[in-house]
């Protein structure tokens, strides 16, 4: 059907697909794709929602001023509604928010103010108290999507009704997270009235209070995660959790692995919250000794995630994808050479070559190697003087500029033996014997010690 009214008119009936290649137990597990909403996210239902209540009630005046705190897809979907519709935006957003995420509100015109993650509720720095006093002193319309009834009235409305319809009145659970609490308290609500007997699951990142606070009535003490959008250290205002039967604790390291088998035997690439719900709708089905129909959401795309939990490097710098262990510095090497992840050139390539692979990959130096011998190191600075002064322009070799003189250190070293070489500015070109096997930087002897910390 062809559609004249623009992307807002797509929000909402999303399809629901049936998950065939995971171990489900003795359940039937489906996924409701809130990635295909028109912002990429099941956020963009409750964006319209919140601005049209805002519009009726005459608290946002057209050409007005828009301000939110968003640690998730709220900002996206508000990026677009306020784009679509004539509206200046202002998101503060916690600094854990992935970069894809980032990228794409601010080419939407929004503006971002970046927050700390890592402090409380009440913090002067806490990303809604930021938003709330940035509100305040511009006389800005505060979407406040943690306060706004708005919020879960839209799931009420349009999300709880389209799963009950597409499964025929038959789903024995649902399972949600919470990050404002506005999808299950709303979702919750509704099948309340229409399946009392269907079971509301959430889940929650490790670190999160939610989980804890269902089973025991207690607000324990928050920790970190690294999943985004859902997990709070604050029970949400707008949030009604009565009606929740199941909570399960989902760390990172299994809501990552979940998202990425989601794809490899489903082909559906979610996000990391996704990840969180899926891991605990499979706890949940194979937990079950009798048959069920069993729903989750696909709350965003993994396509903006691809920096991170979809990428093996940073799975790993956080410690949460293992490698082979050597026992040696070859378990400091974040990019190991024979892992073909090492950004390296030739002494043959051209400075043009070389300053490409360095743009592109975000590096400021990098290995020159001869086979597998390093024989010189390419540096920001290498480049700068050679270009600057004169004799040297981007199609001469890499050879003419790089420094040749190479301070290798064999692998079996310790790695306190690396101390001297950073104290030096230097970095580490870790060998065996003359094979190259990879740099070690300050960050990559810092993420080791963090890890043999945890």
């Amino acid at each position: 059907m062809t559609n004249h009214k623009g992307p807002l008119a797509l929000v909402g009936d999303t399809p629901i697909v049936e998950l065939s290649h995971l171990d489900t137990g003795p359940c039937r597990l489906f996924a409701k794709l809130e990635s295909q909403n028109p912002g990429g996210s099941i956020k963009d239902r409750i964006a319209v929602s919140m601005i049209d209540a805002a519009e009726k009630s005459g608290a946002l005046k057209p050409g007005g001023r828009i301000v939110e705190a968003t640690a998730g897809n709220t900002g996206l979907a508000l990026a677009l509604v306020a784009t679509l519709r004539g509206y200046t935006l202002t998101l503060v957003i916690p600094d854990k928010m992935s970069r894809e995420k980032i990228a794409h509100v601010r080419a939407l015109g929004a503006e971002v103010v970046l927050t700390r993650s890592d402090v409380p509720k009440g913090h002067p720095e806490y990303y809604q108290d930021v938003a709330e006093r940035i509100a305040k002193e511009t006389g800005a319309f505060f979407v406040d999507q943690f306060n706004n009834p708005n919020n879960p009235a839209a799931h009420e409305r349009s999300t709880g009704p389209e799963i009950y319809k597409q499964l025929d009145g038959k789903v024995d659970a649902i399972v949600a997270g919470v990050g404002s609490g506005g999808t299950i308290t709303g979702i919750s609500r509704y099948f309340a009235r229409v399946s009392p007997s269907t079971d509301i699951v959430l889940a929650d990142p490790k670190g999160s209070i939610l989980a804890e606070y269902i089973k025991s009535g207690v607000v324990g003490e928050a920790g970190s995660w690294l999943v985004e959008g859902i997990g709070e250290d604050f029970i949400p205002p707008v949030s009604d959790l009565s009606r929740v039967t199941h909570a399960y604790t989902i760390t990172d390291g299994e809501s990552f692995a979940a998202a990425r088998e989601l794809l490899l035997k489903e082909g559906i690439l979610a996000g990391s919250s996704s990840g969180t719900l899926l891991a605990a709708a499979l706890r949940y089905c194979t937990e079950q000794t009798e048959p069920k129909r069993v729903v989750t959401l696909i709350c965003d795309s993994g396509n903006k995630y691809l920096s991170k939990m979809y990428d093996d490097r940073w799975l790993t710098d956080q410690g949460l994808l293992e490698r082979p262990r050597f026992g040696d510095l070859r378990d400091l090497i974040a990019r190991r050479h024979d892992e073909h992840a090492t950004v390296t050139v030739g002494p043959d390539d051209t400075l043009q070559t070389a300053y490409s692979r360095m743009k592109l990959y975000d590096v400021s130096q990098v290995p020159v190697l001869d086979g597998d011998r390093c024989v010189g190191l390419l540096d920001e600075s290498d480049l700068l003087v050679a270009l600057t002064s004169g004799t040297l322009d981007f199609h001469r070799p890499v050879k003419a500029a790089m420094a040749a003189k190479v301070e290798t250190v064999q692998a079996s070293r310790p790695p306190e033996s690396l101390l001297p070489l950073f104290d030096r500015g230097l970095v580490a070109v870790v060998v065996d014997g003359e094979r190259f096997l990879g740099l070690i930087t300050r960050i990559d002897l810092l993420n080791h010690l963090r890890r043999k910390m945890d």
